[in-house]
C-alpha cells in the first residue's frame, strides 16, 4: 500500500513529468507504428465482424431495432461514416439464408484479426508484464472470439437499453398544466449510454489483453483517460469532414475506407496511449527498490 500512495503522491507532484515520461515511453515503443497496424486490421475486421454480430443477434431482437442502434453507436467509432456501413449490413442480413459455414469461418477468422494484433501491441506497452510471464499460445488463440461474443452481448444490452430510452423520449410528462416533451431526457440518457458503454469496453480491453492481472482502477483510469481523449477527437473529426475537409476531391470512391482508416489511427493511437499510461504507473513502481521487509521480486500491480 505504500508503494501505491508513492506513486499516487509522485504523480500529483508532477503531473507534467509523468506525461512526458509517458509520451516519451510511448514513441520507444513506436506506438504510432503498433497503432497503425491495429487501425489497418480493424478496418479489415469491423465489416466481418459487424455482420456476424448483426446476424447472430437478428434471431432474438428486431433486426430495424439493432441496426438503428448499430447506426447511432458506429458514429462513435467512425464518425461521420455509419450511413455508408449500415445499408451494407442490412443488405447483408437480407440475404443472410444464402450465407454457407465456408463463408461464416471466413468472416469470423478475419474478426478475430485485430484482437489478434491488438495484443501483440498490448505486450509491447506492457514489455514489463511479458518479461515476468507470458500467455499460453492457446489462451491468445481463444481469447479474440471471447471478445467477440462478449462484444455481440454488450451490443445486445445496449440494444434493448437504447430501445426503452427511444421509447421514453416519445412520451410527454404534463407537470402544473405544462406539458414537457422527454425527448431531451431520452437524447441525454443515449448519449450516457454510449460513454458508459465506451468506458467499460476500453476497461475490458486493459484487463484482458495485456499479460497478467491488470488492477481494476488502473484500467478504468485509463479507460477514462482514452475515453475522455476520444470524445474530444470524433467530435473534432466531425467538424473538420462536414466544414474543411476536402477528402472527397482528392480520393474519390476512396473516401469512405481513408476516413474509416483515418478514425480507427486515432481511436488506436488513444487506446495505446491509455494503455501506456497503465504501464509507466505501473513501471514507476517496479522500478523503485524494494522494501527491507518486502520479498524479493514481488509482483505489484
Amino acid at each position: 500500500m505504500q508503494l501505491l500512495d508513492a506513486r499516487v503522491r509522485d504523480l500529483l507532484r508532477h503531473p507534467g513529468r509523468f506525461m512526458w515520461r509517458t509520451l516519451v515511453q510511448f514513441r520507444a515503443n513506436q506506438g504510432l507504428l503498433l497503432a497503425g497496424a491495429v487501425a489497418y486490421y480493424a478496418l479489415l475486421s469491423i465489416v466481418p465482424l459487424l455482420i456476424l454480430m448483426v446476424i447472430a443477434l437478428s434471431h432474438v431482437i428486431d433486426p430495424q431495432l439493432l441496426l438503428s442502434t448499430l447506426a447511432r453507436y458506429l458514429e462513435w467509432v467512425v464518425p461521420g461514416q455509419s450511413r455508408a456501413l449500415v445499408p451494407e449490413l442490412a443488405s447483408f442480413l437480407r440475404t443472410r439464408a444464402t450465407v454457407g459455414w465456408v463463408l461464416l469461418g471466413t468472416m469470423l477468422f478475419f474478426s478475430s484479426l485485430a484482437f489478434t494484433v491488438l495484443e501483440n501491441a498490448m505486450s509491447v506497452i506492457f514489455v514489463h508484464r511479458v518479461a515476468i510471464r507470458r500467455r499460453h499460445f492457446l489462451i491468445s488463440a481463444v481469447l479474440p472470439y471471447c471478445y467477440i461474443a462478449v462484444l455481440s452481448l454488450g451490443l445486445l444490452l445496449v440494444t434493448v437499453v437504447s430501445g426503452g430510452l427511444i421509447a421514453i423520449g416519445e412520451r410527454h410528462v404534463e407537470v402544473l398544466g405544462h406539458e414537457w416533451s422527454l425527448d431531451r431526457l431520452s437524447t441525454t440518457l443515449l448519449y450516457l449510454l454510449g460513454f458508459l458503454g465506451e468506458i467499460l469496453m476500453l476497461t475490458s480491453i486493459y484487463m484482458v489483453m495485456p499479460v497478467g492481472r491488470l488492477s481494476l482502477r488502473h484500467a478504468l483510469c485509463g479507460a477514462v483517460l482514452a475515453a475522455v481523449l476520444w470524445e474530444i477527437s470524433r467530435h473534432a473529426l466531425v467538424w473538420y469532414f462536414t466544414t474543411l475537409s476536402q477528402v472527397g476531391r482528392v480520393y474519390g470512391s476512396l473516401t469512405t475506407a481513408i476516413v474509416v482508416l483515418l478514425s480507427l489511427e486515432i481511436a488506436a493511437t488513444l487506446l495505446l496511449l491509455g494503455a501506456q499510461v497503465i504501464a509507466e504507473f505501473e513501471r514507476s513502481g517496479w522500478e523503485r527498490p524494494p522494501a527491507s521487509d518486502a520479498p524479493t521480486g514481488e509482483f505489484h500491480t
